[in-house]
């Protein structure tokens, strides 16, 4: 069984409410309720966190370095800011998946630069929620 964190930054617990011509009516837990269904039919052990705190982002990315097969983030606007999430991510030894909601390259050009694709494995943007559980498709394919 391989053991797979999701990690979702700030305002996406808003999901559902905020920007629905960008993000849809889907809701935080719409989409984990189907990576949910996904891993128990994919024998994946899967832990969901979501925090609007950096430092909260931070430590739990550090924990998975010692608990996890896989990490999968969303990091939300921290994606073009953080640093130390960055920082955290690099000491990471297991594949990491970025994931957007939204195509980050077709809007505001600050989103255009993200900080932590260079310590990604693979990439997901653009597909809407749907994304979640391509992450979670490809993650298990990379670590077969």
């Amino acid at each position: 069984m391989s053991k797979i964190i999701i990690l979702n930054g700030p305002n996406l617990n808003l999901l559902g409410e905020r920007e629905k011509e960008k993000y849809g009516n889907i809701t935080l837990k719409d989409i984990e309720a189907s990576c949910k269904e996904y891993a128990q039919k994919n024998n994946i052990i899967l832990s969901l966190f979501q925090s609007n705190i950096e430092g909260e982002l931070v430590e739990e990315i550090q924990k998975s370095r010692n608990n996890q097969d896989g990490l999968i983030i969303n990091a939300g606007g921290y994606t073009h800011t953080s640093v130390a999430i960055h920082d955290a991510l690099k000491i990471l030894n297991i594949p990491i998946v970025e994931l957007h909601i939204t195509n980050i390259y077709n809007r505001e050009d600050f989103r255009h630069k993200s900080l932590i694709s260079k310590t990604a494995t693979g990439i997901i943007c653009g597909f809407g929620s749907e994304g979640y559980v391509m992450a979670l498709k490809g993650m298990v394919n990379y670590l077969k």
